[in-house]
């Protein structure tokens, strides 16, 4: 199992909108193969920051699976303009 991880710093007033969005992309996401689930959790500190785990089988299934699949194309264009800056996602796995 591997564990994505995202900050993701969406831009001023529009965290409503993002949330909306989102809950339209999980659908997208939870559809690909390898997927296992997510979280996305909203800071309590920053009310524009959000962090997103998603647990996949393989880190293949993340970076070649959905990343180059027709479906990331629809999750991109709902979510990646709410992005300030774009984030760094990074992937970690169990010791």
């Amino acid at each position: 199992m591997i564990l994505e991880v995202a900050i993701l710093n969406v831009k001023k007033n529009q965290t409503h909108a993002f949330e909306k969005a989102f809950s339209k992309a999980c659908l997208i996401i939870s559809s690909m193969d390898g997927y296992i689930s997510h979280q996305l959790k909203k800071c309590i500190e920053n009310k524009n920051q959000y962090i997103l785990l998603v647990k996949w089988e393989t880190l293949e299934d993340h970076t070649i699976g959905f990343r180059s699949s027709e479906k990331y194309k629809e999750w991109s264009d709902l979510l990646h303009h709410f992005y300030d800056p774009f984030p760094s996602v990074e992937h970690y796995s169990d010791i």
